[in-house]
């Protein structure tokens, strides 16, 4: 089933209040890791699964990308994407990933950041992508970390002042959704080993290139309360793959 919370008006708005929400990809804590992976993108064709705001679009546009494609479910999301751009080569498109049907070779490079964990048939995005992207293409994608998702509570184990004792990590091998408490809602997320998301992308025809689980932001650290406690266990994943 393909989600979409993000048209829930509440929900929306509680989203729309976060961090990365209102900075962009300067509050958002992986941001530095994730540029740092990210090839030249002059004069790139390049695609975003589960563009959001539009923020990587955006990017890519300002490192002179030829042309941005960014696809997101939520009729809200785009919205806002187009109210904060008005550049005519980003393109916006109300499309699930798990139905994107591009000619082959119509990208050099495709994004997906903090999206594809609420994806049930990885594989499958995997190799539609590796599709449309030209040979040597490149494809970066984040999810929330293994260590992260592995249990649903998605919350550390406290002790009796409320002190922050250890992060619990349970059920890793148990792949699948798990229903997750986020922004005071009920949302499916899909579990899966570092492994799996290794070898989707490998039988899709890519070539893993390089891993990286992100500290948050140096300047980060002390802005937000309890951002230190994230350099404790890693919260995301990103992974840069390139077709071969």
């Amino acid at each position: 089933m393909k989600q979409n919370k993000y048209d829930d008006h509440g929900f929306f708005e509680k989203y729309s209040q976060m961090p990365r929400s209102t900075g962009g990809l300067k509050e958002a804590g992986e941001w530095p890791a994730l540029r740092a992976m990210l090839p030249d993108l002059r004069d790139k064709r390049v695609l975003d699964l589960g563009c959001g705001f539009g923020w990587h679009c955006r990017y890519a546009r300002e490192q002179g990308a030829r042309s941005v494609v960014g696809l997101d479910l939520s009729e809200n999301m785009l919205a806002r994407a187009r109210e904060l751009s008005d550049d005519t080569a980003i393109e916006y498109h109300r499309i699930a990933m798990e139905d994107i049907d591009f000619a082959d070779g119509e990208f050099d490079v495709a994004i997906s950041s903090l999206a594809l964990h609420y994806i049930e048939d990885l594989e499958d995005v995997c190799r539609k992508v590796h599709h449309c992207l030209v040979p040597g293409g490149t494809f970066i994608l984040s999810f929330e970390h293994p260590i992260f998702t592995a249990r649903a509570a998605q919350d550390w184990h406290v002790g009796s002042e409320g002190e922050r004792l250890h992060w619990p990590v349970d059920d890793y091998q148990s792949e699948g959704p798990r229903y997750v408490n986020f922004l005071e809602t009920e949302v499916v997320k899909y579990h899966r080993t570092v492994a799996t998301h290794l070898n989707s992308l490998i039988r899709a025809g890519f070539m893993i290139t390089e891993l990286c689980e992100p500290q948050p932001a140096v300047e980060l650290l002390d802005k937000y309360e309890g951002m230190r406690d994230e350099l404790r266990r890693p919260m995301f994943l990103i992974i840069l793959a390139v077709k071969r």
